[in-house]
């Protein structure tokens, strides 16, 4: 992947509405956990591009230090071989001072090549110094929202407990509203109720069933009175 192409991810990612996608989402969970695993790998490859960014922004600045540093020297020797040269020229040496002026031009050659150099590296190093700056502080907004995230994540998981255990709590009483307790305890009442006279029924036949055998004792007795005193009567 590109720094360019990196730049533009980490850039859409960080600007990213994390609300407006779980609004979309069938399944929340599921999309955050997505977003998450989206976002770390994301922020690793964003923090190798600007590792490899800053790796090749150092050098060009080297490269731009050392022709500045060159474009200084080759100007001190083309300086001390312009004076050499008045010098020899003072002193009648032409043909020697004639050297050291081409030794200055040549000095002053190199030294203008390298101010070249490093003007032409100027622009490229504030591009990919403004490149760094983006990436890096795309990185950050991204690990702030990957926090977002994870949080969100958590406060999720625990609603959705919450919910689920509402949801059960809800059935259970569902369940027994259903059931109506209640109207259980009227039909085991019925059930005592039903027992309770039968055994009175029992208690009221057994209670008949003995004045019966009683008032037929009686009666016993009342005839034997009888026939006694039809016996005494035929005996008078």
């Amino acid at each position: 992947m590109t720094k360019q192409t990196v730049l533009g991810r980490v850039t859409q990612l960080a600007r990213a509405n994390i609300n407006a996608l779980l609004d979309q989402a069938e399944d929340p969970q599921k999309m955050l956990d997505q977003l998450i695993r989206d976002y770390t790998n994301n922020i690793v490859e964003a923090e190798q591009a600007v590792a490899s960014t800053i790796g090749n922004l150092r050098l060009m600045e080297q490269d731009h230090q050392e022709d500045v540093d060159a474009a200084r020297e080759w100007g001190g020797k083309a300086l001390a071989a312009s004076r050499k040269a008045d010098e020899l020229r003072a002193a009648g040496q032409s043909a020697d001072a004639d050297k050291f002026d081409n030794l200055a031009k040549v000095a002053l050659g190199r030294q203008l090549r390298s101010e070249q150099e490093a003007k032409t590296a100027e622009p490229t190093i504030a591009s990919q110094t403004a490149v760094v700056d983006k990436l890096k502080s795309g990185l950050e907004q991204m690990k702030a929202k990957l926090g977002q995230l994870q949080a969100r994540r958590d406060e999720l998981v625990a609603r959705a407990k919450s919910a689920e255990a509402q949801n059960r709590m809800m059935d259970a009483v569902k369940s027994i509203d259903v059931l109506d307790p209640t109207s259980e305890l009227h039909r085991f009442e019925d059930k005592v109720r039903r027992e309770e006279a039968r055994a009175l029924g029992k208690q009221e036949l057994a209670a008949s069933s003995l004045d019966a055998q009683f008032e037929q004792l009686e009666s016993m007795g009342e005839d034997a009175e009888i026939e006694a005193r039809l016996a005494a009567l035929k005996s008078a």
